[in-house]
C-alpha cells in the first residue's frame, strides 16, 4: 500500500514558472516588505528600546521568522503545489489551505482600502495649497488648529494650570488617540483638532458616530478603490509574467522614495535629532517579555509567513532554485527595509518636533495616525510640499499594491488548481475576482468604513496565522519528519538543510509560536479606535470572523478520518501519511520519494507504533 501511495507525475505545464529569478525575489520582497514596515515598525522600535530594540528583533527574526520563511518556500518549490494542494503532505491538515485562501481572500478586501485612501490623498496633494495644511475649510470645525504648535498654544491658552499638566496631557491624547486617526468625535468637542487631524476625519473618512451608523458609501473613496482594482487586475492580467514584471517597478521604487524621504529628512532642523531618538538604546526594555513578545509579532506579521502565499509563489520557481539563499536575502531585506524606513520617518517627526517646539514624543504614533495625520502634517512644513507628499501617498500605494498582487495571485493559482479547465478563461477569472473584492471592500469606504476596517483588523488574522505557524512546524518537521523535509531540499539543491534550521523547525520556532500564541489568548483585549468604545457585540461580531477561518481545518479533520476505513487509531494513521498527489514537482525523483517514505522516519511513525504495541 505504501508504494502506491506517492507516485511520480509530471510537470504541469499549465502552471509555468518565474521568468527569473529575480522576478520571483522582487515579488517575494514586495509582498514582505508592506506598510507595517513604514507605518508600525519605527513606532514599534522607539517604544521599545530603540536601538536595543533590535536585539530581540534580530533574534526573533532568525529564530522564528527566518525558519518559518525557508520552510514554506522549501515545500512550495519541492511539491510544485500551490496552497490548496500542498497539504497533501498530511491530508488530516486539508482543510488548512483553505482556511489560508479564506484569510487571504478576507485581508486583500480591507488591506486595499489603504491603497484607495492613499490615492486620495495623491489627488488632493495636487492641489496649490494642501487641504489638511489650513483650517477654514467646509469641513473644518470651529476648533481647528493649523498644527501641533498651534494646538499646543491653544491648549495652554484654554487651561490654566502653570505647570502645563493639562496641556501636555492634552498632547499626549493627541499622540495616543490619532494612532488609529480618531480623536473622539462627539465625545470631547471642546478639545481642539489640528487640521490634518480634522482632514482625514471629516474629509477623507466623513467618519460617522459610530459601528451601528455605517452610513452611506463616500463616492470619491469608491473611485479610488476602484481605480486601485483597475490597476491590480492590469498587473495580474497574465499571472506571474505580468506580476513579475510589475514588481520591477512597484517593488523598486519605494525605496527610491524612502532614500529620498531619508535624505531630505536628516538634512531638515531637528531631523538627526529625530533619528537619533530613534535609535537612542534604552536596555532596560530588553529585560520586560512584552517587549519579546512584540518583537515575534512583528518580525511574523511583516514577513509573511503563514498566509500561505510563499508557498505558491514558490510553486512557481524551477525544482532546482536555491530556496536557502532566497529565503536569507527576502528575510533581511524585509528585516532592513524595517531599520531604514525608521530613520527617514523619525528625522521627519524630529523636524515636525522642533518646528513646533514640542517633545518628539508628542508626535510619535503608527499604523492609519502616522501615515493619515501625522506624517502629512510634518510634509506640509517642508519647501514645496505638494511634491513631498505626492512622493509619500505614492509610496504607500506602492506597498500596498506588491503584497495584494501575491495575495491575489495566491487566490487565483488555488482556483486554477482546483479547476485547471478555467486556465483558459484566465482573464474572466481575475475580472470576477476583482470586482468581487471590490464589492466587498465598499463597506470600508463608507462613512462607518474606519470602524468596520479596525474590527477586521483586530480579529481576523492575528490568532489564525500565529496558528497556522504552529501547525507547520507540527506537521512538516514532526509529522512528516524533518530529516525527509531535509532530503526534499537536497534532492533540489544539492544540499541538505542545515543543522540550524532543523532545530528551530523542530523546537525553537514552535516554542515561540505556542508562547505567542497563549500569550495573545490571554492579553487580547476588545477593539479600540481613538477615544471611541466599541458596542459589546462588536467583540462577538470580532470573534466569530477569527473562527471562519478555523471552520476548513476542523471540518476537513473530520471528514478525513471518517472517510478512512479500521479503527480510529488506524484512521488517524492512515490521514497522516501523504497521499497519492503527494511528490516532487519534478517527476524523474518520484521512485527515489516513493522509496524513502516506505522507510520509518518521522515522530509520527514511531509514535503510532509504540501506541499500537500498547494497545496490543
Amino acid at each position: 500500500m505504501m508504494a502506491d501511495m506517492v507516485g511520480p507525475r509530471s510537470p504541469d505545464k499549465q502552471r509555468g514558472h518565474w521568468a527569473s529569478n529575480m522576478d520571483y525575489l522582487l515579488s517575494l520582497i514586495g509582498f514582505s516588505v508592506g506598510l507595517s514596515n513604514v507605518l508600525r515598525f519605527p513606532y514599534v522600535c522607539n517604544k521599545n528600546g530603540g536601538g536595543a530594540y533590535l536585539v530581540p528583533y534580530v533574534t526573533c527574526l532568525m529564530l522564528c521568522g527566518l525558519p518559518l520563511f525557508y520552510l514554506e518556500v522549501a515545500i512550495g518549490q519541492f511539491s510544485g503545489k500551490g496552497v490548496s494542494h500542498v497539504w497533501s503532505v498530511c491530508p488530516l491538515m486539508k482543510g488548512l489551505g483553505l482556511g489560508m485562501l479564506i484569510v487571504i481572500f478576507g485581508t486583500n478586501v480591507y488591506y486595499t482600502i489603504n491603497a484607495a485612501w492613499s490615492l486620495y490623498y495623491v489627488v488632493a496633494s495636487c492641489r496649490t495649497v494642501l487641504p489638511w495644511s489650513t483650517c477654514g475649510n467646509s469641513w473644518n470645525t470651529d476648533r481647528c488648529v493649523k498644527n501641533i504648535r498651534a494646538l499646543r498654544l491653544a491648549t495652554v491658552s484654554n487651561f490654566t494650570m502653570v505647570n502645563g499638566t493639562e496641556a501636555n496631557s492634552r498632547l499626549a491624547a493627541y499622540n495616543g488617540t490619532t494612532e488609529f486617526g480618531s480623536s473622539g468625535w462627539g465625545q470631547n468637542e471642546t478639545l481642539s483638532h489640528t487640521a490634518a487631524e480634522e482632514f482625514w476625519q471629516y474629509k477623507a473618512l466623513s467618519i460617522s458616530p459610530g459601528l451601528d451608523q455605517v452610513g452611506t458609501v463616500k463616492w470619491e473613496l469608491a473611485l479610488c478603490l476602484f481605480a486601485i482594482y483597475l490597476l491590480i487586475f492590469g498587473c495580474i492580467i497574465k499571472g506571474i509574467r505580468s506580476v513579475g514584471k510589475a514588481v520591477y517597478v512597484t517593488a523598486t521604487l519605494p525605496y527610491v522614495f524612502l532614500i529620498i524621504l531619508c535624505i531630505r529628512g536628516l538634512t531638515l532642523p531637528g531631523g538627526p535629532a529625530g533619528a537619533l531618538f530613534y535609535i537612542s538604546p534604552n536596555f532596560s526594555k530588553i529585560l520586560n517579555i512584552e517587549v519579546w513578545l512584540e518583537a515575534c509579532a512583528q518580525v511574523f506579521f511583516s514577513l509573511g509567513p503563514a498566509w500561505g502565499s510563499l508557498i505558491t509563489m514558490a510553486s512557481y520557481n524551477t525544482f532546482h532554485t536555491n530556496c536557502l539563499r532566497n529565503a536569507v536575502i527576502c528575510t533581511f531585506v524585509c528585516g532592513g527595509t524595517s531599520l531604514f524606513a525608521g530613520v527617514g520617518v523619525f528625522s521627519v517627526l524630529g523636524f515636525m518636533a522642533y518646528e513646533a517646539d514640542v517633545p518628539i514624543t508628542d508626535v510619535v504614533s503608527s499604523g492609519p495616525g502616522l501615515g493619515f495625520v501625522i506624517y502629512p502634517e510634518a510634509l506640509a512644513q517642508l519647501p514645496v510640499p505638494q511634491l513631498w507628499s505626492f512622493f509619500f501617498f505614492i509610496m504607500l500605494i506602492l506597498l500596498t499594491l506588491d503584497s495584494a498582487f501575491t495575495m491575489v495571485e495566491t487566490v487565483i493559482s488555488a482556483i486554477m488548481d482546483y479547476f485547471p479547465s478555467l486556465m483558459r478563461w484566465r482573464l474572466c477569472v481575475n475580472a470576477g475576482y476583482c470586482l468581487a473584492a471590490f464589492l466587498l471592500g465598499l463597506i470600508f469606504a463608507t462613512e462607518g468604513g474606519m470602524y468596520v476596517f479596525q474590527l477586521v483588523d483586530w480579529y481576523f488574522v492575528t490568532i489564525f496565522l500565529i496558528l497556522v505557524g504552529l501547525l507547520e512546524c507540527i506537521i512538516l518537521g514532526w509529522i512528516y519528519g524533518v530529516n525527509r523535509v531535509s532530503e526534499d531540499v537536497e534532492m533540489m539543491t544539492g544540499r541538505p538543510v542545515p543543522l540550524f534550521f532543523k532545530v528551530s523547525w523542530c523546537f525553537i520556532t514552535p516554542a515561540l509560536l505556542l508562547i505567542i500564541f497563549i500569550s495573545t489568548l490571554a492579553r487580547y483585549e476588545p477593539p479600540t479606535y481613538g477615544n471611541y468604545v466599541y458596542p459589546k457585540y462588536a467583540a462577538t461580531i470580532g470573534w466569530c470572523l477569527a473562527t471562519i477561518p478555523c471552520i476548513p481545518l476542523v471540518v476537513g479533520m473530520f471528514l478525513t478520518i471518517y472517510k478512512e476505513e479500521g479503527t480510529l487509531l488506524q484512521r488517524l494513521r492512515k490521514s497522516v501519511r501523504p497521499n497519492s498527489s503527494w511528490g516532487p514537482a519534478e517527476s524523474s525523483y518520484g521512485e527515489a520519494v516513493r522509496n524513502r517514505l516506505k522507510s520509518t522516519n518521522s515522530l509520527r511513525d514511531t509514535c503510532l507504533s509504540i501506541m499500537d504495541t500498547s494497545l496490543e
